[in-house]
């Protein structure tokens, strides 16, 4: 049989796009929760909050915390799609075509980047709407957008794990709610020297810090020094790991 692994992307990639934009719920439900909770830290916790962190305007400090939450929020939907179709034979059918076997799990994968993306397009929006404001240049804009897109990568092939070997809904889904509350003991809300000295190890010491200090940075267009690099070390070893676990799951599942 002669596969096509692009031809037979795209394809499927379309398939799981046209149930997203059939049913945009998804993407509204993924985008609710963080613009609420901006709304909420911005507007009922801005004014003590922005006193600790220092700065003029709490939403430019808040951001890239609360994107990514929406994030978090996202790939959850990438293990419950992946469980459902795995649950309904699906997978079975598209193993008999002469398609490339690789390719089911890429779209599931494109397709988490395009839904998040637009979350993300979204969040951004409100966030203008509610006062963020930065002279970033086209290089640290490209710079933010690069560091989302790996962090939601990386993400993506952990909630593939979990769509492969979840034994419910619940649990194909489930997964993402540590990785919810991550941002929460980071440096995303404030700053952690305010934290008690065991919590500020582990927010200083955990992914979403250095990742949110990076996306801070190149907003206030200050030197990144070497946040960068530890937040793309974190992004690329957990996609590393991630990807070699999810591959070995899913060619135990399709064997």
């Amino acid at each position: 049989m002669t596969t096509h692994f692009a031809a037979d992307t795209a394809t499927l990639t379309g398939r799981s796009m046209r149930h997203i934009f059939r049913s945009p719920d998804t993407i509204i439900t993924t985008a609710v929760t963080p613009i609420a909770l901006m709304l909420l830290f911005v507007y009922v916790f801005g004014g003590a909050l922005q006193q600790s962190t220092g700065v003029d305007n709490y939403v430019n400090y808040l951001l890239p915390g609360i994107l990514l939450i929406a994030i978090a929020s996202g790939i959850a939907y990438t293990a419950f799609r992946l469980f459902t179709d795995m649950q309904s034979g699906i997978f079975e059918r598209f193993h008999s075509m002469p398609i490339a076997r690789s390719s089911v799990l890429w779209a599931h994968v494109l397709t988490s980047l395009t839904a998040n993306a637009i979350t993300l397009a979204i969040i951004f929006g409100v966030g203008f709407l509610m006062g963020f404001r930065t002279g970033a240049s086209f290089w640290a804009w490209l710079g933010v957008i690069g560091i989302l897109m790996l962090f939601t990568l990386a993400l993506t092939w952990l909630a593939i794990i979990a769509g492969l070997n979840a034994k419910t809904v619940d649990g194909a889904s489930a997964f993402s709610y540590p990785l919810i509350f991550l941002p929460f003991i980071s440096s995303a809300f404030v700053p952690t020297d305010t934290m008690p000295a065991p919590v500020q190890w582990f927010a200083d010491n955990q992914p979403v810090t250095s990742i949110v200090n990076t996306i801070q940075a190149l907003f206030a267009e200050q030197p990144v020094g070497n946040d960068i690099w530890i937040a793309l070390a974190w992004c690329v070893g957990i996609l590393v790991v991630a990807y070699v676990f999810a591959i070995i799951s899913y060619r135990k599942k399709v064997s």
